[in-house]
């Protein structure tokens, strides 16, 4: 079972360190090395996951997100992201949400949720909570969500939205502008372990009632007829 290897979290956590061109051609096998362990390993997560989620078709490869950062409009010019990151889409109109993956020495992130939902369907999501927040409050207080996630994240308003009261009983909720689900992981032994995988795998599969809840809203209308 593919590993990440200890020595592309070193390359990493080296990385951080000589954030600049020359010091990347220099090593640039290094570089190769660990490209190849994250897209072999990406390769064997996206086929634990097909086992479970219906996934759009990708390899390991086109999983990863480039390692060059674009600084065009950054005041920080480091020309190399210092983590190896990637995500994984569901596959048709009725599976919502995504998952994303985040390997950094001392700071791996397994996330997932709806990062830029659209206006759309940011309305819908609030239109149904206002109705009953119930089933969504039962979720993230499930004992299985907190020890994984701990709460619910992503950006919220700092107001109530439009439409609605600041005293509204479900404001908490109704104010969020992204719905995430993230876990962090700081111990590296764990990371580069031969249990990884299917811990990565659980965490995600630890998502599944958050995204069946989101999937049923956003495929539906307030009458809960289906709309895709």
């Amino acid at each position: 079972m593919p590993v990440i290897s200890k020595k592309t979290l070193s390359f990493l956590k080296d990385l951080k360190s000589h954030n600049d061109r020359d010091w990347f051609n220099d090593q640039k096998d290094r570089y190769t090395s660990a490209h190849e362990n994250m897209i072999e390993f990406a390769s064997a997560l996206i086929q634990e996951m097909g086992k479970h989620d219906e996934l759009v078709p990708m390899s390991g490869k086109q999983s990863l997100f480039r390692i060059y950062r674009d600084v065009r409009f950054s005041k920080d010019k480091s020309p190399y992201k210092t983590a190896f990151a990637g995500r994984m889409k569901r596959a048709s109109k009725m599976r919502r949400g995504g998952y994303y993956y985040h390997i950094e020495p001392g700071n791996t992130v397994i996330a997932g949720g709806f990062w830029g939902p659209d206006s759309k369907d940011i309305k819908r999501i609030r239109e149904e909570i206002a109705v009953d927040s119930t089933p969504l409050r039962n979720i993230i207080t499930d004992k299985n969500f907190k020890k994984y996630f701990g709460e619910l994240s992503g950006h919220q308003l700092k107001s109530a939205p439009q439409g609605y009261s600041k005293s509204h009983p479900d404001i908490d909720l109704l104010r969020y502008k992204q719905f995430l689900l993230v876990r962090t992981i700081e111990d590296d032994k764990l990371v580069t372990s031969d249990l990884f995988l299917q811990e990565m795998t659980n965490t995600y599969l630890q998502m599944r009632p958050f995204f069946d809840y989101m999937s049923l809203i956003l495929t539906t209308d307030a009458n809960g007829e289906v709309i895709v």
